[in-house]
C-alpha cells in the first residue's frame, strides 16, 4: 500500500523515483527523470521540469502567509510555483508559490524563497539562505550560507555573495507611515561581489564588478570596479585587471 498522497489529476512520468510520504497536489506536472525524497510537499500547479531533485522534507509552492499586522504583505493567491530542468531543492527548504526558478538552479538545504522572486539559470542559493518576496536574481550567480536578501532586490548575472551578508530595504526601521513611500531592497550589478558578514543598506548599488570587503557597511554606492571597505564603506583601490569578469574564461 502506497504510503504517498497523490492528486489524480498530477501528471507524473513512468520514471519518477519517489520515497515515503509525499504529498503531491492538484495538477502538479513533474518532468521525466525526477527523484524525490521522502515527506515533501508539492502544492497543487507546480510545475517542474525534467530531471529535477528535491530532497526530504521539501516544500514547493507554499503560498504566502500574512500576519494580520502585516506592513507589506498582501492576501492574494500566488500562481504555482516553476522550477526548471535539471535543478536540485535541498532538505526542508521552501519554495513559495509565484517563485520562478530557471534551469540547473541549486536550492541548498534550509534556504527560502519566497514569492515574486525569479531566479535565473545556473544560480547557486546556499543552506539556510533568505530570499525575500519581489527579488529579481540573475544567471550564475552564487549566494553563500546564510546570506539575508530583503525584499525587492535585484541581482544582474555573476553576483556573488559570501555567508552572512545582512541586507535592508527601510530606513524608518518599521516607524511611522513615511516608510510605505521609501522601501528600496539592495541593486547588485553585473559581477558584482560582497564579501562575508558585510551589511548593505536599503537602496545601495553595488556596481558592476565592485567588491565589498568582509564586515563592510555600504551607506553609498560602491562604484564599478572599486575595493570598498570599513565602515561606512569606503573605495581604497580598484579591483585589480586579473579579477574582473571580463578576464575570466569561465564567462566567456
Amino acid at each position: 500500500m502506497s504510503t504517498n498522497q497523490i492528486a489524480d489529476s498530477a501528471k507524473l512520468p513512468a520514471d519518477l523515483s519517489i520515497g515515503e510520504f509525499c504529498v503531491i497536489g492538484a495538477g502538479v506536472e513533474l518532468g521525466r527523470g525526477c527523484k524525490l525524497g521522502s515527506h515533501i510537499v508539492i502544492y497543487e500547479g507546480a510545475r517542474i521540469g525534467d530531471n529535477v531533485r528535491i530532497d526530504d522534507g521539501a516544500v514547493i509552492g507554499k503560498q504566502p502567509m500574512r500576519a494580520a499586522n502585516s506592513a507589506v504583505t498582501k492576501d492574494q493567491v500566488k500562481p504555482p510555483t516553476l522550477i526548471g530542468s535539471g535543478s536540485i531543492i535541498g532538505t526542508h527548504a521552501v519554495i513559495y508559490a509565484g517563485a520562478e526558478l530557471g534551469d540547473k538552479v541549486l536550492v541548498a538545504d534550509l534556504a527560502t524563497v519566497r514569492e515574486d522572486v525569479t531566479i535565473g539559470e545556473g544560480t547557486i542559493i546556499g543552506r539556510g539562505v533568505a530570499v525575500e518576496n519581489r527579488c529579481q536574481i540573475g544567471r550564475y550567480c552564487k549566494l553563500e550560507t546564510n546570506v539575508y536578501l530583503t525584499a525587492y532586490s535585484e541581482l544582474a548575472d555573476r553576483v556573488f555573495i559570501a555567508p552572512c551578508v545582512a541586507t535592508s530595504n527601510d530606513n524608518y526601521a518599521g516607524r511611522t507611515e513615511e516608510r510605505f513611500k521609501h522601501f528600496k531592497g539592495v541593486i547588485v550589478e553585473k559581477g558584482g561581489r560582497i564579501g562575508v558578514n558585510a551589511t548593505i543598506l536599503p537602496g545601495r548599488k553595488v556596481g558592476a564588478d565592485a567588491m565589498v570587503g568582509a564586515g563592510a557597511v555600504l551607506t553609498k554606492d560602491a562604484l564599478s570596479r572599486k575595493i570598498v571597505t570599513g565602515n561606512p564603506a569606503r573605495a581604497i583601490k580598484s579591483v585589480p585587471e586579473e579579477q574582473l569578469l571580463e578576464n575570466q574564461d569561465w564567462d566567456k
